[in-house]
């Protein structure tokens, strides 16, 4: 059970890849590259990053 919690921490402190930021780009009508930087920023918890990248679209 603590492998993988530490399994999905690990995961949300490294670099977004390219998959990650596709997939999210293409759900939030944002570019890929800032995808990632909003990934960079807030994570990588899809309900807080999606929320994030559909604020960040509606205000941009």
């Amino acid at each position: 059970m603590a492998e993988k919690r530490n399994a999905m921490a690990d995961r949300k402190k490294r670099k977004p890849d390219d998959e990650e930021a596709l997939r999210l780009a293409e759900t939030t009508d944002v570019s890929p590259n800032q995808a990632k930087d909003l990934m960079r920023k807030h994570g990588k918890d899809s309900p807080k990053v999606e929320k994030e990248a559909k604020n960040f679209k509606a205000e941009g």
